[in-house]
């Protein structure tokens, strides 16, 4: 995957904004369960925004570069425990995806 510039992250970070998390990811980490949904949410929406419940900062970062290494997602833009991932579709559904009904 190639990098996101930066005119392209700031119009990423506007479409996010108005986006509520899809996903929450509490203390369990990454069962089977949530990396299945994690895949399903990517997949339809292509944009979508996380927030992490585990307490310490250490422990989101980690949590973060795993989701990120097995997602094969990028990370947007990460305020407190919100992410923002993105992993754009071959063949994405017009219907769904946040990056086409939002421009």
């Amino acid at each position: 995957m190639t990098s996101i510039d930066r005119q392209e992250q700031r119009r990423l970070k506007a479409i996010g904004h108005k986006l509520k998390p899809v996903l929450t990811i509490a203390g369990n980490g990454l069962t089977d369960s949530v990396i299945a949904e994690l895949e399903r949410a990517l997949n339809d929406h292509e944009l979508i925004k996380i927030k992490l419940s585990v307490g310490d900062r250490d422990v989101r970062d980690a949590l973060i570069d795993s989701l990120l290494e097995r997602s094969r997602a990028k990370a947007v833009q990460r305020i407190g425990n919100t992410v923002l991932l993105l992993r754009r579709s071959s063949q994405p559904d017009p219907r769904l995806s946040n990056l086409i009904r939002r421009p």
